[in-house]
């Protein structure tokens, strides 16, 4: 391990190419290239995330998600290879489902807004979103595993709902809840609860009233 390292600076890219695991040279913006690099980025960015102050469920969770983009970047770096396990989206199926069912259900889309950790969350969704476009390109010209894919697709929906979490989990005092969309389906879906709202209670009151007088001597 100590010698995988010794020397970053290798001037062997100078020409416009880039060593494969398996020895292989290709051009920097080749497919399988370009869907490293985003995965690569989809890492960092969880890096910046960590950064902020976190429920520590979330972290841990967070921590083992790195460690499996390593993985998936390491399968994308060696053509053939199998490094990403079918458990690893299954852990994500398990956390995307245990996290889901603590939140409200959505009346309307949302912002990627709130605390400062949900936003980053958000940066991290859309960024899994694009190497998910990557590696199914990179799929259309080479053989690739499905676990991959899988994992993007899933993790990006986790992300979302990570989004959710924080803000509730309110570390910095800006959330609280989701930041709702002020669309006009909204508008018309608050102010067709209030009237239906107010006509229950107008009935209540009736139907109280009503009862009231029946029982009076």
């Amino acid at each position: 391990m100590a010698n995988r390292l010794s020397q970053i600076a290798t001037r062997t890219g100078d020409d416009g190419t880039t060593g494969l695991g398996d020895g292989t040279r290709v051009p920097k913006d080749h497919l399988r290239v370009q869907a490293m690099g985003d995965v690569d980025e989809l890492n960092s960015q969880i890096g910046v995330l960590l950064a902020e102050p976190l429920p520590d469920d979330v972290r841990e969770l967070l921590v083992v998600i790195q460690h499996e983009l390593f993985n998936l970047g390491g399968e994308l770096c060696m053509p053939g290879y199998s490094l990403l396990k079918d458990n690893a989206v299954l852990q994500l199926d398990q956390a995307l489902a245990d996290y889901n069912a603590t939140l409200p259900r959505l009346a309307e889309f949302i912002l990627p807004a709130g605390t400062r950790s949900a936003a980053l969350a958000h940066v991290c969704r859309t960024v899994a979103r694009r190497a998910e476009r990557a590696v199914v390109t990179l799929a259309q010209q080479e053989t690739l595993n499905a676990a991959p894919r899988h994992y993007l697709n899933r993790l990006s929906d986790l992300l979302f709902v990570l989004a959710r979490v924080l803000n509730r989990a309110n570390l910095d005092g800006k959330g609280g809840d989701d930041v709702y969309w002020k669309s006009e389906r909204l508008a018309k879906y608050a102010a067709e609860n209030a009237a239906e709202n107010g006509a229950q209670n107008a009935q209540n009151a009736e139907n109280a009233s009503d009862s009231g007088t029946s029982s009076t001597p």
